[in-house]
């Protein structure tokens, strides 16, 4: 490997930049298997390496150059994976766009990165129509019929130039090398966050801060197989991918996760590994029990966040528990030692990170005192490089050299940190602080409920009231015989005072759920209210 540098902290491009890593893995290994996919097909790592050069030279062929950002909106699959390592093989920027974005985020979206060429399946692009592309002038289309109207002009899309999908195939031709070579510290993607409550805000990654994200993930082996169920516009996807890059493993992509399917997926693919995201384990571990439940191949399940589920998901089905603390912006600062506890815990600062948990003022709070956790790494570009064409919002989350996530969070006596709650997802009822957090964790303990979302609702006596929005196990749930349950379990301020039971819980396609939507809803006509059922809480008073 080549050390172009003194400082031991920063790693090769060999180790951590994509295009010098395929070469070193299919140069190692390759005929080993690196990714297989939905339809059964896979990828050796020589062919990897081939279709990544082969896709950077039509891609190149396109007028994109080192630095350029592009628009991939692809559904997890073998398109987006080979744009995605096109793309950085030429030194460009990946800027992957969620499946689910339509209308005004759709136009910001575009309009904010300033990419003139897109790669969109052919199913989401009737979309473009008759919005404000910005400074969008060329697509390729995939996914469609690559005959005759391959390059038609798409309707309602005056002005974009198409191009057929075998523009990104071209053979025999070979891309040129960068101009530069590609660091550490060169930006290789701009991921949006979420935009469930505001315009999404482009995150700038380097590759080091991918590379320092999956290199915390102590538990990973080379010879696992991650079970990628998060979509490659989501950082739980990319660092995924990332993870087996570096550490020569392999990868099983599938469209999404299916709590169904689960168990077959894993067996048909050989996955070892998988992060299970928000609902995802508490879906699994509520299934019917099958004689079977240990019949797999999966070592690893990485919980986020970690529910009380967690000992009985590793106990039925038999594989190690990890939990950890991340987002967009950060390079997972907080991780689990195995079958962690307890619930809720997100572990602890890993070597390299430092973290503290801060009031308004940026002062350190106390232990057992919430605040917004704060993260800074020893390691240059470790976390973002700021938000892409938003210096306002960058100087907000840095201030006093310390990136702010906007998570409430506290630490116990025995030194173990939690997660609270997202600052702005705070309930206050009655002078009391709510997590929202802690709220669906006892909700969704009931047998009979699948999933839960807690918000704030105006009270009528000033404040919030809690309204609780729960998806029921098959069978349904009584909303009396719920809060009956709850009383004994929680403080009385935080009993829910609304339920509303619901088919499904809006969510954005990487699984988080879309409260935004159910606090504008407030109390519907369907909603069970505790007060109007004659169900009055007393306040608890001290035992003797």
């Amino acid at each position: 490997m080549t050390q172009l540098w003194h400082d031991p902290r920063i790693p090769s491009p060999e180790q951590c930049v994509l295009g010098p890593l395929l070469e070193r893995h299919a140069a190692a290994q390759p005929d080993a298997v690196f990714a297989r996919f939905a339809d059964g097909s896979h990828w050796t790592w020589r062919d990897t390496l081939a279709i990544t050069r082969r896709t950077a030279a039509g891609l190149q062929a396109l007028g994109v150059r080192q630095g350029d950002n592009v628009h991939a909106w692809l559904p997890n699959g073998p398109d987006a994976l080979r744009v995605w390592f096109g793309l950085n093989w030429l030194g460009a920027v990946y800027v992957p766009i969620n499946l689910a974005y339509r209308g005004t985020i759709l136009a910001h979206a575009i309009h904010l990165s300033g990419a003139r060429l897109m790669i969109a399946h052919a199913g989401l692009v009737d979309r473009l129509a008759d919005i404000d592309r910005s400074q969008l002038a060329e697509i390729v289309v995939l996914g469609a019929d690559d005959g005759p109207a391959a390059t038609a002009p798409l309707p309602g899309t005056a002005g974009l130039r198409r191009h057929p999908a075998s523009a990104l195939a071209p053979d025999g031709a070979q891309a040129a090398p960068p101009p530069h070579p590609v660091m550490p510290w060169d930006t290789q993607s701009i991921i949006y966050t979420s935009g469930t409550t505001g315009p999404s805000k482009g995150v700038m990654s380097s590759y080091l801060h991918l590379y320092e994200t999956v290199r915390a993930w102590h538990f990973i082996r080379p010879a696992d197989r991650h079970l990628v169920v998060l979509p490659l516009f989501h950082v739980g996807g990319t660092a995924a991918v990332y993870g087996s890059l570096v550490q020569g493993g392999s990868i099983a992509v599938v469209d999404a996760f299916q709590s169904e399917r689960f168990w077959e997926v894993i067996d048909e693919t050989g996955s070892t590994m998988v992060v299970l995201l928000g609902g995802m384990a508490t879906l699994l571990v509520k299934r019917t029990p099958q004689p079977d439940d240990r019949g797999h191949a999966l070592r690893v399940a990485m919980m986020v966040p970690l529910l009380e589920d967690a000992p009985a998901f590793a106990e039925r089905f038999g594989c190690e528990i990890y939990t950890l603390f991340n987002m967009t912006e950060i390079s997972c600062p907080l991780v689990s030692g195995l079958n962690p506890g307890p619930q809720a815990s997100c572990g602890h600062p890993r070597p390299g990170c430092e973290v503290r948990i801060v009031d308004e003022n940026d002062c350190e709070v106390g232990r057992g005192q919430v605040g917004e956790l704060i993260v800074r790494t020893d390691t240059p570009w470790a976390m973002n490089s700021g938000y892409y064409g938003n210096p306002e919002a960058t100087a907000r989350a840095w201030r006093n050299g310390w990136f702010h996530t906007g998570d409430a969070f506290r630490q116990d006596e025995a030194g173990n940190w939690f997660f609270v709650d997202r600052m702005k997802d705070a309930i206050r009822r009655r002078g009391e602080n709510i997590s929202s957090f802690e709220v669906e964790a006892e909700v969704t303990s009931h047998p009979q409920v699948q999933e839960a979302a807690a918000v704030a609702v105006p009270s009528e006596l000033g404040e919030d009231e809690v309204l609780v929005a729960v998806v029921p196990q098959p069978g349904g749930v009584d909303p009396k015989a719920l809060t009956e349950y709850l009383i004994p379990r929680m403080p009385h301020f935080m009993v829910p005072r609304y339920v509303r039971v619901m088919d499904a819980l809006p969510k954005t396609p990487t699984q988080k759920v879309q409260k935004h939507l159910i606090r504008a809803d407030g109390v519907t006509a369907d909603t069970w209210d505790r007060e109007r059922a004659g169900i009055v809480l007393r306040r608890q008073k001290l035992q003797g």
